[in-house]
């Protein structure tokens, strides 16, 4: 009996009854929600259009992808400093937010090429071309900076009252105390439900442990008149069923120049999901005694050309430009439900939700510290599945070339990150603290592999 507990989840091809695929689903919409809406609120996108843009983009990523590889495509961070900063720019001052989102969905579209050009790389020279360049020495350590730099915000959500209902200036500090006690509720009941659940509660326990944290906060507003859910002021007054607001690209090389560059950063980060992906699925098939060996590394190339579609579908609709998120590969490797068709359910359900406002602001309104308590278990799970990625591909580390690459790697993604907030001043550039390790790291190891001796058995 135990041993069928243990083994208990869904492989990308298999399609779990509908009633467990629509509540997996919900909870890969919840997983993905917090930070393709706080990338929208920082660029000034339109949250609506964003969470229908993901969706879509997730879409057409499992289509060109054969339905061969789970992952969801979002916003991501790695673009924010870059969109935000030409959003705001004086050269754009005069225009209205639509023509500026316009004009920044031309840098999003053009930047896709980037991944495709990437991608068709790894098909036509193999993924060991892309291997020399991203080994599991620096596709590991960006895996856990991705994970650590987003430390912080987790801490900060947790303790937050920000957009709080009813948190008076006088009750600052009660709130934040009321704050901290539901993120730690949320964030142990979530834990205690993925270790001891088991069956399909155990599958869900990123639903069930936001759940908990609602109604502890229901509890505080009643006993103590603090309400930590979420003034909702964008859709206050909308109708019921609000479509998206779609805009289309604008040509500008200002927004060319400013976002397409980014998208060599979100490479290695690609990267270190599909692999991180690869291993935890053919773990669960081992575990369920599976003859099926799914190389998922294998599709390199295809993941990312399925990314740089992403950006390019999502351009063309107003959404920011993303990746697949590190967050529902958490999810999926806390709950082992990798099943694309639960990814294509969550696809659809997101598009849903951004067509009626009471399903946008029923989510938006959940309180940050309930998301900030769920943010450090999945941050924190990104961080160990670069671990995991360095412990299965056998990287040596008592080896001076790898150590040297993991530790700047470490150093500069996550001393850009606390030590400049993110954008590393670098001879008048503000480069992002992500993108800035990753490129380091790959040239340090490409200098430091010069000469080197093949050894019989290679680490990675």
């Amino acid at each position: 009996m135990r041993k069928e507990q243990q083994t208990i989840g869904y492989l990308p091809d298999e399609r779990p009854p509908i009633w467990r695929l629509l509540l997996y689903a919900l909870q890969q919409v919840i997983v993905m929600f917090p930070a393709t809406v706080a990338v929208a609120l920082i660029t000034g996108f339109h949250i609506s259009t964003t969470i229908f843009a993901s969706g879509l983009a997730t879409l057409c990523f499992i289509l060109v992808t054969g339905r061969k590889i789970p992952l969801y495509y979002g916003s991501s961070f790695s673009y924010v400093a870059a969109i935000a900063g030409l959003m705001t720019s004086t050269a754009l001052s005069e225009y209205a937010l639509n023509d500026k989102i316009a004009i920044a969905q031309f840098g999003i579209v053009m930047s896709g090429f980037v991944s495709i050009a990437a991608g068709l790389i790894v098909n036509r020279f193999g993924r060991d071309s892309i291997e020399k360049i991203l080994p599991a020495a620096v596709t590991g350590p960006i895996a856990m900076v991705i994970g650590l730099t987003l430390a912080g915000v987790a801490l900060q959500d947790a303790a937050s009252t920000t957009g709080a209902i009813a948190v008076a200036e006088s009750q600052a500090k009660l709130g934040q105390n009321m704050a901290w006690i539901v993120s730690l509720v949320t964030l142990l009941s979530t834990v205690l439900f993925s270790v001891y659940l088991k069956g399909v509660w155990g599958q869900v326990p990123l639903i069930l442990g936001p759940i908990v944290g609602c109604v502890v906060a229901m509890i505080i507003n009643a006993t103590t008149g603090i309400n930590l859910f979420k003034v909702l002021p964008e859709m206050a007054n909308s109708d019921i069923f609000a479509p998206p607001i779609f805009t289309f690209p604008k040509p500008s090389w200002m927004a060319v120049a400013a976002i397409m560059p980014i998208a060599i950063a979100t490479i290695p980060e690609s990267t270190a999901h599909i692999y991180q992906l690869d291993i935890y699925v053919n773990d669960l098939a081992k575990k369920k005694g599976s003859e099926k060996t799914y190389n998922l590394a294998d599709l390199l190339g295809l993941n990312l050309i399925g990314d740089g579609i992403g950006d390019i579908v999502s351009g063309l609709v107003g959404g920011p430009a993303g990746t697949n998120y590190g967050e529902n590969i958490s999810a999926m490797a806390i709950t082992k439900v990798f099943s694309v068709w639960v990814l294509v359910a969550a696809s659809i359900l997101a598009m849903i939700i951004a067509c009626f406002t009471p399903l946008i602001n029923a989510i938006y309104s959940i309180p940050t510290a309930v998301i900030g308590g769920l943010e450090v278990y999945l941050f924190g799970a990104i961080a160990a599945q670069g671990i995991a990625i360095m412990v299965e591909k056998k990287v040596d580390l008592f080896s001076a070339k790898n150590i040297a690459v993991i530790a700047t790697i470490m150093v500069i993604g996550l001393g850009g990150q606390y030590g400049f907030g993110g954008n590393i001043p670098f001879f008048g550039v503000e480069v992002p603290c992500v993108a800035g390790a990753a490129i380091f790291g790959i040239i340090l190891n490409f200098i430091l592999s010069i000469g080197e001796k093949k050894s019989p058995s290679p680490e990675n």
